[in-house]
């Protein structure tokens, strides 16, 4: 096969790219290390573009983009895509939420698992030679009625883990409707406002989304226990967690996703409410990784290049 297409690859990604996609018919030019401004300079070359969260796809990264047919994403989120611009420009967005869906799905339930039997803090004092069984009594799923706010390809996985632990499921989706399998209940936000015990968030960062989960919004939550962020850390504003956490109206949380994940550029403020729930033992966190898996690393390429393929640039 003639490789005459070229893909410019600006992220890092599992080695098999350049193999994925010269088997589909395209030259792959892997350049994680370029700059935003190299970016500009060279788009005029390619027909397609592969990123993960290095920069913002913008009208002014695409300002030579003539030839450009499509740009992937790398995962699931796409809140780093401009999808005014691509429209306009006739350039198609693809991504590949398929390919660390089950990864996400794991990494929730071993944080939620962390968290509801204090794991974290066992383990602290086991290595500190702390034998405290009873301040390290836990509490079960079982039993627990768990809901799935966002019910797409991560919040579908999370709820497939969950499907043994004897547990009520229950999803709530604003833009779908008869999605839930049979094993979990589509209830509207009321229901699902008054009933879950332990919410896992899962939609995406958009203008509606934005600091959604703020107090007054939590507070409408009648029985939560429990709140897990594998979204995008800037739908849940960190200081009203805080506040609730230290008011007992929630009794813990995990979060893979922080609304600033670059400690260096922290203010004041932003220090002093990182800081303080970095000192609370009932919070868990881990660095944006749920979903990140050397397998799903892999699968990504796997999918993006067949969804090239199918796409027939």
């Amino acid at each position: 096969m003639s490789h005459f297409k070229k893909i410019l690859v600006i992220d890092k990604m599992h080695p098999s790219i350049n193999d994925v996609l010269e088997a589909i018919g395209y030259d792959c030019d892997y350049q994680p290390d370029i700059t935003r401004a190299e970016i500009i300079l060279k788009l005029s070359a390619y027909t397609g573009m592969i990123v993960r969260s290095k920069t913002f796809i913008d009208e002014a990264l695409l300002l030579n983009a003539d030839k450009l047919k499509f740009v992937c994403r790398a995962g699931a989120g796409i809140d780093n895509v401009d999808m005014e611009v691509l429209s306009r420009k006739n350039i198609l967005l693809l991504n590949a939420p398929e390919g660390n869906r089950d990864a996400l799905g794991e990494h929730t339930l071993g944080m939620l698992l962390m968290l509801m039997n204090k794991l974290n803090l066992a383990d602290h004092e086991v290595r500190n030679l702390i034998w405290d069984r009873e301040s390290n009594r836990g509490h079960e799923i079982k039993g627990k009625t768990v809901g799935i706010y966002g019910f797409g390809f991560m919040g579908s996985a999370v709820a497939e883990k969950l499907q043994g632990f004897d547990c009520e499921l229950i999803a709530y989706d604003k833009y779908k409707t008869n999605y839930a399998p049979q094993y979990v209940t589509e209830v509207e936000l009321e229901t699902f406002q008054k009933k879950a015990q332990i919410v896992s968030l899962h939609i995406p960062l958009t203008w509606e989304t934005q600091s959604l989960f703020d107090y007054a919004y939590l507070s409408k939550f009648k029985r939560i226990q429990y709140v897990l962020n594998m979204a995008r850390g800037e739908i849940l504003p960190l200081i009203d967690l805080y506040r609730l956490l230290i008011e007992g109206k929630i009794k813990g949380a995990a979060l893979d996703v922080l609304e600033n994940e670059k400690f260096k550029t922290f203010l004041v403020e932003e220090h002093k409410i990182y800081q303080a729930l970095f000192g609370l033992k009932q919070v868990v966190f881990s660095p944006h990784v749920a979903g990140w898996t050397d397998e799903s690393y892999e699968r990504i390429n796997i999918i993006l290049a067949k969804k090239i393929s199918q796409a027939n640039f």
